[in-house]
């Protein structure tokens, strides 16, 4: 009997901050999306309970921008019912990537709620089946209709009265009597009457000053973050039919192909991907300037008919100053793009390991092990690349908290150690028993410390000592490393291009370099530095006072 593990696996672990929050939240959707299949309820239930409990973790705004990002394909009844039950922007974004039959849909429609079923009348690609039952149900695009003139205006009159005139008692009109045609002065007349009509009944003063008239907040909006990307969706046309939430009515029925170039026009008319489209907006404030466009085709699932494009708009960054964040921001672009065939080669790779779909024999089993392993060693790489992109652009924090340094920088060379006796090399450390409080999460510090030792130990040679210290004296720690002869002669040791090893330590995927270079964003987003000094180098960062030092629980195991 052969079952997917791969649920309960995710279920195992537990996030412990907002960014393992976010990497577990799209595990589960990724797994739940899948058409539904046999297997444990109890532990599907369990799923869902997890995915309530990380939307606690997880604002609503990155919640949605998390579900609407290209890629996911909701297959699952249950999970699209279960997103259309949530905040507004989810269930749009969720309800927007559902991938569902004919028949799945007739049958949730109804089961929706009526907000949720709104949603879905924007969609032009649904199955004829999904269609005929929002008719049915009467869901289509409203708005107000708008009332006749004579009818508002007998409406908003007030009920005739007599006037006077001149001394003289006029008769009012009635009703039944036949009306003038109005004038210039009449109509003036009329709106004025419409308008104490509309006073007396808000209760506001009989008459206000112009510089006290109540008007439209034209021009005098709230001033907003500013705007340097959003998601889009367009029509087969090119013609833009939906975008993310606060930019919709800025940009929705933009025609790309009268914006862009007659290239632009070309790959629209020949269904081809749209990669780095320069476009210039015009319009409102936030939007207006230029852009740069990265927009894949979409296909029906059953006719592969052509559909429209869903992609995002991005600000060109322009200037020396932000040329760092351009690159970053493509380095991100591509490692998505990559993430994709290995993330698919691993689970293929673990399909054929694990047996789920019939036996193998053990020596392919081998192979597809392998690959498996590879595959992670490579995603591995690919999440200290974006790392180190989000950093160096100054996108990404460390999540704060609170930790001993000085214990853990103790507890990793005994560890360490253990490696380098066989070659009769040794860390000679002095780091005492002094304890050295960060305002970092403990895993944060756990992981800037293994990455600068694990790296100069995996460069260590045979008979080398290294030599550690710390010092605690002032109002930063400073926890300094002799070089190792490797590394040593090299003239910048963060671009230094050392293979990794084969051993049981190893610098990464990159080589020694870029772990050094990566440790040192770390320090820098931790407002630290790490820097060479001669043959050694220094790692600095700043301390806690002792009134802002958290005692640690006594049970801190769990």
């Amino acid at each position: 009997m052969h079952f997917d593990d791969r649920l309960a696996t995710v279920l195992r672990l537990r996030a412990t901050g907002e960014r393992a929050a976010k990497t577990q939240f799209r595990q589960l959707i990724d797994l739940l999306g899948e058409r539904p299949q046999a297997g444990d309820r109890a532990l599907k239930a369990a799923a869902y309970l997890r995915l309530i409990a990380l939307g606690e973790m997880i604002p609503a705004m990155t919640r949605a921008a998390i579900v609407g990002e290209s890629g996911w394909r909701f297959r699952n009844p249950e999970l699209v019912k279960w997103f259309g039950e949530a905040h507004p922007h989810v269930a749009a974004a969720a309800l927007y990537r559902a991938q569902l039959r004919g028949s799945e849909w007739a049958e949730l429609i109804p089961k929706l709620p009526i907000r949720a079923r709104g949603f879905l009348r924007h969609r032009r690609d649904l199955p004829r089946e999904a269609v005929e039952v929002l008719d049915r149900l009467g869901v289509s695009d409203r708005a107000l209709p708008e009332p006749e003139p004579l009818e508002l205006m007998e409406e908003l009159a007030p009920p005739p009265e007599e006037t006077t005139v001149s001394g003289e008692t006029a008769e009012p009109a009635t009703s039944n009597g036949p009306r003038a045609a109005p004038g210039k002065d009449d109509v003036r007349s009329l709106v004025e009457r419409i308008e104490g009509f509309r006073r007396a009944r808000l209760g506001d003063p009989p008459q206000l000053e112009d510089r006290d008239a109540p008007r439209l907040p034209m021009g005098d909006e709230a001033e907003q973050g500013a705007l340097d990307h959003f998601l889009f969706g367009a029509d087969s046309r090119g013609k833009i039919d939906w975008a993310d939430s606060g930019i919709a009515p800025m940009v929705v029925g933009t025609d790309l192909m009268v914006l862009g170039s007659s290239a632009l026009a070309d790959a629209i008319a020949r269904r081809q991907p749209l990669s780095n489209t320069r476009l210039t907006l015009r319009g409102a404030q936030r939007i207006e300037g230029e852009w740069i466009v990265d927009a894949t085709p979409r296909f029906t699932r059953e006719e592969g008919r052509f559909f429209g494009y869903v992609g995002r708009f991005r600000r060109v960054v322009e200037g020396v100053s932000d040329r760092r964040e351009a690159e970053a921001d493509r380095l991100r672009q591509l490692l998505h793009e990559l993430r994709t065939p290995v993330n698919a080669m691993q689970g293929y790779a673990e399909i054929i390991q694990q047996q789920m779909i019939g036996p193998v024999p053990h020596e392919y089993r081998s192979i597809a092990a392998t690959i498996a392993g590879d595959s992670a060693h490579i995603l591995a790489g690919f999440d200290e690349l974006d790392r180190l992109a989000k950093l160096e652009a100054g996108v990404l924090e460390l999540e704060p908290g609170n930790c001993d340094f000085a214990a853990i920088a103790r507890r990793q060379v005994m560890q360490l150690q253990t490696v380098l006796s066989p070659r009769v090399a040794r860390f000679d450390a002095n780091l005492a028993d002094a304890r050295a409080p960060l305002a970092l999460d403990q895993s944060e510090a756990e992981m800037l410390a293994w990455r600068l030792l694990a790296t100069l130990a995996g460069a260590t040679g045979a008979g080398e000592a290294i030599r550690l210290d710390l010092d605690t004296s002032g109002d930063q720690l400073e926890f300094s490393v002799t070089l190792p002869a490797s590394l040593r002669e090299a003239e910048d040791i963060f671009s230094v291009e050392t293979r990794p090893g084969s051993g049981a330590l190893s610098a990464g995927i990159f080589g020694a370099g870029f772990s050094l270079r990566l440790a040192r964003a770390e320090a820098r987003a931790s407002s630290g530095d790490l820097v060479r000094d001669n043959d050694r180098l220094v790692l600095s960062l700043p301390l806690l006072a002792a009134a802002e030092t958290i005692p640690a629980p006594e049970n801190a195991a769990g």
